[in-house]
């Protein structure tokens, strides 16, 4: 099991924080023997895994907390890349393009830059690396010709055997930076010349640059820009893209009984992460990544009530839809590694300033607004869900989509008493089982079931889509009834459609009605296994219902 640390580790007796990853189960046997060069700020740091190595550990050179959340990232993503490359089960074939352009790497990093006019390979030790030494300006010609030397030794044999004890580790170590483990042969071979001209040409440069010769080197152009083997595939294949296994995700989850609302959700966050990433290219997500993106939601103004987004929302649906459908692709065999796997917001306990059920004055000022709406602009399904869903919330405690969702057919009398049907088939409900509800005897009186009565076949309060499509429809109606109520409870500690469902559940208990037959009503999970056992009938519901005052305007 992979465990990523969220925050570096302090060690006892140090002020200088450690960074610890154990090395995964899934790679340990293939990461015997190799040799990692970690980034450590600027500086690389080995460290060769051997049989008896658990965990990669090593110091982030660093007290200050800002530096040392940056190198923890850096090294995870670093890591993350070399299980990933692991991971493959065969050798990589480049092609002469790919291995140049892979060389060009080495080539800028030894022809200069940042932190080069003073550190120089100069010399192969007798284990076959090259040794750093930190020159005057007046000691860098004598060096660099003592480098070209070594290097033009071992050029007389163009094979192989003649370059890999000088340039193997090097090669080695900056495929595995790119994610790869190994290349056949033939590739390797050339991966070695080409590194072999790389460093020539780097080194020549140097030995200009330490004559006083500054000019661009035309050499410098040669190298085209590294693009991982097969990686240049099309981003938006439905494999390769977030967005099309998102697609696949879903078309297996719906079939397991996943809800609409989680893929509207997951479809919201996967369409954010690749907007903010700037590609739809899954194969190039790294945990770095989505450490960035998990800060640039909590940064990020909701437009809606003008406050950051809340670290619940970015820990249970931005960063809980990612591991989802990555988790799915890495048992699908399309991604090698979850790059969001580990990553996490600790949440702390929402305050809570008030009740989250309706009081008696603010139910009764939503049923006002909404016994009187009629507003003649409007689609009659609309207007008819403004007058009646309030009310239907009130008397029965049920979700604001199970019932924006009804439709005539769902209205049934049982004896002496009417009903209505929540049921999945209708659109969607949270617990996938359909349940009656027995309504309250004053919305008969109101006139509910005439208007049902009167109703055109199918869905009460929308138009579905195209062939027959609710959920769009649905969400659109559920945005616009959150809408209507906001407008008459402005407290923001209140979720107006919701908070039905919390008073219908007080004034119950307040009525007498038993927890259970509560529950049933709203389509709740059973407390013990007991309470699974017999039935809720409609006439122990009806006696219930019967219980609930009236609501007097």
């Amino acid at each position: 099991m992979l465990f990523r640390l969220v925050r570096p580790l302090k060690r006892p007796g140090s002020s200088i924080p450690q960074f610890v990853q154990r090395i995964p189960a899934d790679v340990r046997s293939r990461a015997v023997g190799v040799t990692l060069a970690i980034p450590v700020g600027s500086a690389t740091v080995q460290r060769t895994i051997s049989a008896t190595t658990e965990s990669v550990r090593l110091s982030l050179q660093t007290r200050e907390p800002a530096e040392a959340k940056i190198r923890q990232a850096t090294i995870a993503s670093y890591l993350e890349t070399v299980w990933r490359a692991l991971r493959q089960p065969e050798a990589v074939s480049l092609t002469n393009r790919e291995a140049t352009a892979l060389a060009g790497e080495l080539y800028r990093a030894w022809a200069g830059g940042e932190g080069c006019e003073k550190t120089i390979a100069i010399e192969l030790t007798p284990q076959g690396n090259w040794v750093p030494a930190t020159v005057t300006p007046e000691e860098e010609g004598v060096y660099f010709k003592s480098a070209a030397k070594h290097l033009a030794t071992i050029r007389e044999r163009a094979d192989s055997q003649g370059l890999e004890p000088a340039l193997g580790a090097i090669v080695d170590s900056l495929l595995l930076a790119k994610g790869i483990a190994g290349v056949d042969d033939n590739s390797r071979l050339i991966l070695l010349q080409a590194f072999h001209l790389a460093l020539r040409d780097a080194l020549e440069l140097r030995e200009r640059n330490a004559g006083g010769d500054y000019s661009p080197d035309p050499k410098a152009e040669r190298f085209p820009e590294w693009a991982r083997p097969n990686a240049a595939a099309s981003p938006q294949s439905p494999k390769a893209s977030l967005k099309g296994m998102l697609e696949e995700w879903w078309r297996e989850a719906q079939a397991t009984g996943r809800k609409p609302s989680t893929y509207d959700s997951y479809r919201n966050t996967m369409a954010a992460f690749a907007a903010f990433l700037k590609h739809d290219d899954a194969g190039r997500v790294t945990p770095e990544d989505v450490l960035r993106f998990k800060d640039h939601r909590l940064a990020t103004i909701n437009p809606r009530n003008g406050k950051p987004i809340s670290a619940r929302t970015v820990n249970d649906s931005d960063l809980s839809g990612l591991k989802t459908v990555f988790e799915w692709a890495v048992r699908n065999r399309k991604m090698a590694a979850n790059p969001a796997k580990g990553v996490t917001i600790k949440v702390g306990k929402r305050q809570k300033l008030r009740s989250k059920g309706l009081t008696d004055a603010e139910a009764i000022a939503i049923l006002t607004v909404a016994a009187a709406h009629d507003v003649g602009r409007e689609q009659p399904q609309t207007r008819a869900a403004k007058r009646w869903v309030p009310w239907l919330l009130a008397y029965t405690g049920a979700r604001l989509g199970e019932i924006a969702q009804l439709r005539k057919q769902d209205l049934t009398q049982e004896g002496s008493h009417w009903a209505v049907t929540i049921t999945p088939d209708a659109g969607t409900v949270k617990t996938n089982e359909a349940r009656t509800v027995v309504l309250h005897e004053h919305l008969v009186e109101l006139g509910f079931c005439a208007f049902v009565s009167a109703a055109p076949a199918g869905h009460l309060f929308l138009k579905p889509g195209k062939g027959g499509e609710v959920r769009g429809p649905l969400r659109g109606l559920k945005n616009r009834l959150a809408a209507f109520a906001r407008a008459i409870v402005t407290d923001p500690n209140v979720a107006p459609n919701h908070g039905w469902r919390h008073r219908f559940k007080t004034v119950g208990m307040e009525a007498g009605i038993a927890p259970r037959i509560l529950d049933a009503i709203q389509g709740q999970a059973a407390r013990t296994a007991a309470d699974n056992y017999g039935d809720v009938t409609i006439r122990t519901m009806a006696a219930a219902i019967a219980r609930l005052p009236r609501i007097v305007l």
